[in-house]
């Protein structure tokens, strides 16, 4: 049973290492209404 138990603490240790190796990650979850802003036109109306 503590096999089990270190085999679990070892592995998820091990993934939140890579997850922080990775960059920027968000992990708080859905942003809703978080859009950006819509990009102008290039060329303004004559």
């Amino acid at each position: 049973m503590w096999k089990l138990v270190l085999g679990f603490i070892v592995i998820a240790g091990l993934a939140l290492f890579l997850l922080n190796k990775g960059g920027d990650i968000d992990l708080s979850g859905e942003k809703h209404g978080a859009l950006p802003a819509p990009v102008a036109a290039a060329a303004p109306w004559v």
